[in-house]
């Protein structure tokens, strides 16, 4: 699902901003980052239950990026 996966807003060029941190802040920041962001997205899916199944999704990726397991591969 490219709403998940690779959302456009997150690209510029031929990088995703998900790259660019890896670069710019290494694999330990950014498996803190994931698993935070999963959390945010668990978050509104108890909030919001119009968008539950999309914001799971959303926390599912995060936390596969956190364990090394690239979704996007």
């Amino acid at each position: 699902m490219e709403e998940v996966d690779k959302p456009k807003h997150y690209t510029q060029g031929e990088i995703e901003c998900i790259d660019a941190m890896m670069s710019a802040f290494g694999s330990e920041q950014l498996q803190i980052f994931c698993r935070m962001n999963a959390f945010k997205y668990l978050w509104r899916s108890a909030e919001h239950k119009d968008g539950e199944k999309i914001n799971i999704k959303k926390a599912v990726w995060y936390l596969r990026k956190s364990i090394g397991d690239d979704p996007r591969c």
